[in-house]
């Protein structure tokens, strides 16, 4: 038994009291979420050790049912998830500082409130112990993201935030109560079992399928097709929310939920005899290429990200459904490459915003002679996106390729190959239209703002630095699959 899972869950949330009891005083109000993160990146850093070693720290602090507990555990799948949400939180709140100060944005106390809170749901996702605990914090996570997405508070943010909580909200409040509630009824627990929750069980296989689809499209944060159309809706957020949803809490939370149910719910045995992990690697496949074709049209840089977004997170499933364990381990470092990248290129995004108040890419001809640092990490982001080395995205794309191939799934290569270029396609005009692409004439000179730049160009030196040294993840990931 450990106190340390409920301490870093504890950390955020007083973060978010904390910044509600200094409403008044701006200064310190907003030094709280720095603090924090860093206070809570310490906690997590600090429990890597056993982890790494396979062990693990468990807490249970009451029981709900009988074999259902809301409790805590601490393994490598979890680790992989709280150190990238713990990490990144650093960086997130002191690029939100710069960003809402430089847009003079309103209620700031309540967005710097709902944003340490969704980190807290994360955490607490990240190392639930049981389905029970892990769907109290995803559920959490939903309900204090929707403030986010709907903070400019006008037409469009209503849209968008109301089609955010339907599909997060309404899908979570059917599909997903319903599989638990079978689930309980199949195995008489919801904890999460290496080798499978229900691997044991004697229940039909259409009973199974259902239970396992449900799941599936329960969890959609995972944002695979068709319950996708969430994500790019809440692009109406303030670019920091927009970076919180697709590289370090909401869309995390999704695959890793999905993740949960592959590795601990069903394990790998009974979703090869089912046939279950071939019918969600297409799906995973088809969600790959038709979003890559959907960013690649595009011309709002924050929409492109979005479904940028969309597909790469199916990288993530793809890996964890094709049972090679070489696979395995490229689908959960992916987590890790692509909130690295993906961070930065939202930091950016809202970085030409502030500058420039340009949304439009076919607007930003030369910008990159006018915002340097921005658009030099927007292509390292970029490459990280693409899997080009040294970035942290060449890492987990080599070992998706390595293991579709030991595996004999060559259709599958094929598609992290299109997707790879279809990623260059819409990735790569960016960066020549900003650097080499002509400027508006009549338009004023701009420059980079230091608070907002800063961050930006930290998280694009973590997503080279976890391509050239990522044996952390890998390690956690290996520990995983094992």
């Amino acid at each position: 038994m450990s106190i340390r899972p409920l301490l870093a869950i504890a950390i955020a949330g007083l973060a978010s009291g904390l910044v509600l009891y200094l409403r008044d005083r701006v200064g310190p109000r907003d030094l709280v979420s720095p603090v924090a993160s860093v206070v809570l990146f310490a906690l997590v850093a600090s429990m890597a050790p056993r982890v790494l070693s396979g062990g693990t720290y468990e807490l249970v602090l009451f029981e709900v049912l009988p074999g259902v507990d809301f409790a805590f555990r601490v393994d490598a799948l979890g680790m992989v998830f709280a150190t990238i949400s713990s990490l990144l939180w650093i960086f997130a709140s002191i690029y939100t500082i710069g960003y809402m100060h430089s847009l003079g944005e309103h209620a700031q106390t309540r967005f710097y409130i709902c944003f340490a809170a969704s980190l807290a749901a994360a955490i607490g996702g990240a190392f639930a112990a049981n389905l029970f605990t892990l769907v109290i914090f995803y559920e959490v996570l939903s309900l204090v993201t929707y403030p986010l997405v709907y903070h400019h508070e006008d037409n469009e943010a209503w849209d968008g935030s109301r089609k955010y909580l339907v599909y997060l909200m309404g899908a979570s409040k059917s599909a997903l109560l319903a599989a638990i509630a079978l689930t309980y009824h199949l195995a008489g627990t919801l904890d999460f079992v290496p080798g499978g929750l229900l691997a044991g069980v004697e229940a039909a296989p259409v009973l199974l399928t259902v239970v396992y689809f449900c799941y599936l499209f329960g969890f959609a944060k995972a944002a695979l097709m068709p319950l996708h159309a969430w994500l790019p809706a809440a692009m109406v957020a303030p670019t920091p929310v927009s970076a919180l949803l697709h590289a370090v809490a909401v869309v995390k939370m999704g695959v890793f939920c999905v993740l949960r149910v592959v590795f601990d719910v069903f394990g790998t045995g009974l979703m090869d005899a089912l046939g279950l992990a071939i019918a969600t690697a297409y799906l995973a496949s088809f969600t790959i290429l038709t979003a890559s074709i959907y960013a690649l049209t595009r011309d709002d840089l924050k929409a492109r990200l979005a479904y940028s977004t969309v597909s790469q997170l199916s990288y993530i499933i793809l890996g964890a459904v094709l049972f090679s364990p070489v696979a395995m381990v490229g689908g959960i470092i992916h987590i890790a490459a692509h909130a690295f990248s993906k961070i930065t290129l939202f930091f950016c995004a809202g970085s030409i915003y502030c500058a420039t108040g340009k949304r439009k890419i076919s607007e930003m001809g030369g910008i990159g002679r006018q915002l340097p640092w921005t658009m030099a990490a927007f292509f390292v982001g970029s490459l990280g996106m693409i899997g080009v080395p040294p970035a942290g995205g060449f890492v987990s794309k080599w070992y998706l390729a390595w293991g579709s191939v030991e595996g004999g799934q060559f259709v599958f290569l094929v598609v992290l190959l299109v997707s790879s270029i279809l990623n260059a396609a819409y990735f790569l005009p960016v960066s020549y239209i900003a650097f080499f692409g002509k400027e508006a004439e009549g338009e004023s000179r701009v420059r980079e703002i230091p608070l907002v730049t800063v961050p930006l160009v930290a998280t694009g030196i973590l997503s080279l630095l976890m391509g050239i040294f990522p044996g952390y993840f890998i390690t956690l990931a290996e520990e995983v699959v094992r």
